[in-house]
């Protein structure tokens, strides 16, 4: 498998505690192998006519390509946004063994 296999995921949450919530089944269900949480973003956006500016909550998730369809359909069961924001951005390189890491950690077949 190549770094081309693997996907950085960019979401957003409307508060920290759903962010978290997310993270935590995105990584029970080995759909991720870390989600990194970054409170306090401001965003602006236009939302049924209206501008809108909301404090949320940036979630960046590191798993396989292959994993990513599953991974919205599970982020968008629990989520709260009627149209959450889940971006797939391809990893094109990085440290070696910590892509590595990332295969191990959403491999299905070494659920503990």
């Amino acid at each position: 498998m190549d770094e081309q296999e693997l996907s950085w995921i960019y979401m957003t949450a409307g508060s920290p505690e759903e962010a978290r919530q997310i993270g935590r089944v995105l990584v029970e269900k080995k759909l991720a192998a870390c989600v990194n949480l970054i409170e306090g973003m401001c965003s602006v956006f236009q939302w049924n006519g209206e501008i809108r500016e909301d404090r949320e909550t940036v979630m960046i998730a590191k798993t396989r390509h292959e994993l990513v369809g599953e991974l919205i359909r599970t982020v968008k069961s629990v989520h709260s946004y009627d149209c959450p924001c889940i971006l797939e951005l391809p990893v094109r390189g990085g440290n070696p063994e910590f892509l590595d890491w990332i295969r191990t950690e959403t491999d299905s077949s070494s659920i503990r």
